[in-house]
């Protein structure tokens, strides 16, 4: 009887080990839901006193973000727009805002893809996500 027992929690065991040798781990992709969190944040602490809470900026200063060829085309003229500031005059809708944004090279590309796709998906806009490698990319192609 104990032999059977002994054979029983063996078996069990050995079942046991086997299939947990077998389980991988699952690998974490970076949800456009949590790049939105995250550029939120960013957003919040950095974009908002020039670009306003509801992406409207500051008529004749600071351009909207809401629905501009600015933040929906190019992903590179944008990505390079936080990395490198802006300095010129620009018309969006017959205004035309002429306050100069600053470089933004001390974020990480992480942090800039997640604002850049905030912005494009929040205030109304739908545009694709912004990645980290695009960022990155468009960095190195100083």
């Amino acid at each position: 009887m104990k032999l059977k027992i002994a054979i029983s929690a063996f078996a069990l065991s050995f079942l046991f080990f086997s299939l947990s040798a077998q389980v991988r781990p699952v690998k974490k992709h970076r949800s456009t839901g949590s790049s939105i969190v995250r550029g939120k944040i960013v957003y919040t602490n950095i974009c908002l006193s020039c670009h306003m809470a509801n992406g409207a900026g500051v008529p004749h200063l600071n351009p909207p973000l809401i629905n501009t060829d600015y933040v929906l085309r190019n992903k590179t003229n944008l990505i390079k727009i936080v990395l490198n500031g802006f300095n010129e005059d620009v018309e969006i809708n017959g205004q035309t805002y002429s306050n100069t944004m600053t470089p933004h090279k001390d974020l990480k590309d992480r942090q800039i893809a997640d604002v850049l796709t905030y912005v494009r998906k929040s205030f109304g806009n739908k545009a694709s996500s912004v990645t980290a490698a695009e960022v990155k990319k468009v960095r190195a192609a100083k």
